[in-house]
C-alpha cells in the first residue's frame, strides 16, 4: 500500500475514525504498526474531506486515487448557481447542465461563461437520443421532453395508464434508441399521484418506478423502486444500475433483456455507510464497467463486482456528473452552486450517439 501524502491535518479525521472503531489513535502509523481494518480502509480510499477544517476555513478536496485519477484536485469552471444538475457532454466541445432552482438549462464551453439555452419546468437529468437531440426530465412538468431545433422543449411522454408521471428525475439512452427514466413519488402528495399503484407485493413502493420509452414512444414499466434516482447501463447494456436515494441507500442492478424487460435484480452496493453529506444520486459507468455514483463524501467508485474502490471528493457536495472531453476522460461534476472538472485515467462508457457520430 502506498504511503498517504502529507496533506496538512489529514491525520485528524483518520484518528477520529480510528477511535470510532475502538483502536488506539496513537497506534499504527502508515507503513508501521498494524492498525484496524477501518483505519487502513480510510487510507486506501484516501479521502481528503472537503469538510475538514484548517484554521477555521474549508480545505480543498485533494484526492489520492492513482489508479482512477490523473489529476487529484478539481478545477472550478463556473459558479454562482443554486443547485446544478443534469450534466451532459456534447462532442462539439461543450457541456449542458441545469440549475434546478431557477428552471434553467445552460451550455458551457470550457474557458467561457455559461449561456442560457432555455427555461425548463424543473429540468433535471439529461441525455441524448440517437439523433443527438437533448432529452431532459422535467420534474415540475411531470414529463420527459426533447429539445427541438427551434430551442423549445416538447414532451416525449407525459402519461402512463391515463395519469401523469410523478416527477421524472433522470434518463439514459440505450443503443436501440429506447430511453429509460426514473420516476420517484415521495415528493408528490398522495392526492396528486395519478398513475394507479401496483397490486400485490410491489405496492410496497407505491408508484415509484423505472420506465422504458420504446423507440416508437410507448412507455412501459421496467421495475419498481422505493426512490429511484440516477441510472446507468453497463457497457454491454445487459445491466441497468439504479440508485435508490431515501430509506435504503442501495444501488440496484437490474438485468434487462433486449426488449428492456427485467429478468432479475439484486443489490449491487450498499451506500448507507459514512456520515458525510451526500446521497446516491447521479450515476455513470466507465468503459471498464466501474460504476461511479454520488454518495457520502463525493463520488463513489465501485468495481463491476460491487467492491468499493474509493471516493472522489469535491469542494462542494457532488450531485451529478458526466464523462466529457474528446477522450471521455474529463469528469465534469455538478456540485450545488458550481461545476468542476478533473481528469480520470479510464474513459467513460460512450453514449450510443457518440458511437454513431464516428461511423
Amino acid at each position: 500500500m502506498p504511503a498517504m501524502p502529507a496533506f496538512g491535518d489529514v491525520t485528524e479525521p483518520l484518528a477520529a475514525e480510528a477511535i470510532a472503531c475502538g483502536c488506539n489513535p496513537g497506534q499504527g502509523a502508515i507503513g508501521g504498526d498494524p492498525v484496524c481494518a477501518r483505519f487502513l480502509a480510510i487510507d486506501r480510499w484516501a479521502l481528503y474531506s472537503p469538510h475538514s477544517v484548517h484554521g477555521g476555513s474549508a480545505m480543498p478536496a485533494i484526492n489520492y486515487l492513482p489508479d482512477i485519477l490523473e489529476t487529484p484536485e478539481a478545477q472550478q469552471l463556473a459558479t454562482g448557481f443554486i443547485f446544478t444538475e443534469g450534466p451532459l457532454w456534447h462532442p462539439d466541445g461543450f457541456y449542458y447542465f441545469v440549475d434546478i432552482r431557477t428552471n434553467s438549462l445552460y451550455r458551457l464551453t470550457p474557458g467561457k461563461s455559461a449561456e442560457l439555452v432555455t427555461k425548463t419546468q424543473g429540468g433535471n437529468g439529461t441525455t441524448f437520443d440517437l439523433q443527438g437531440r437533448l432529452v431532459i426530465c422535467e420534474g415540475e412538468g411531470r414529463r420527459v421532453s426533447r429539445l427541438g431545433a427551434d430551442g423549445k422543449l416538447e414532451p416525449i411522454v407525459e402519461r402512463f395508464q391515463g395519469g401523469r408521471f410523478n416527477r421524472p428525475n433522470d434518463v439514459v439512452c440505450r443503443s436501440d434508441g429506447s430511453l429509460f427514466f426514473t420516476d420517484p413519488d415521495k415528493r408528490v402528495a398522495y392526492g396528486e399521484r395519478e398513475i394507479p399503484p401496483p397490486a400485490g407485493v410491489d405496492n410496497l413502493w407505491d408508484g415509484a418506478r423505472v420506465y422504458r420509452i420504446s423507440p416508437a414512444g410507448e412507455p412501459s414499466v421496467v421495475a419498481h423502486c422505493e426512490y429511484p434516482n440516477g441510472l446507468a447501463f453497463s457497457p454491454d447494456e445487459r445491466t441497468l444500475y439504479v440508485a435508490n436515494t431515501r430509506s435504503t441507500k442501495y444501488l440496484h442492478a437490474i438485468d434487462v433483456d433486449a426488449e428492456g424487460k427485467m429478468t432479475g435484480r439484486r443489490i449491487f452496493a450498499d451506500m448507507n455507510l459514512g456520515s458525510q453529506p451526500g446521497i446516491p444520486d447521479g450515476m455513470k459507468v466507465d468503459s471498464q464497467g466501474n460504476v461511479y455514483c454520488t454518495g457520502p463524501g463525493g463520488i463513489w467508485v465501485i468495481s463491476p463486482r460491487g467492491e468499493r474502490i474509493g471516493t472522489i471528493a469535491f469542494p462542494e457536495q457532488a450531485v451529478n456528473f458526466t464523462f466529457g472531453g474528446d477522450d471521455l476522460r474529463t469528469l465534469f461534476c455538478c456540485a450545488h452552486t458550481s461545476v468542476y472538472t478533473l481528469r480520470v485515467r479510464i474513459p467513460g462508457n460512450p453514449h450510443p450517439w457518440y458511437r454513431l457520430r464516428k461511423r
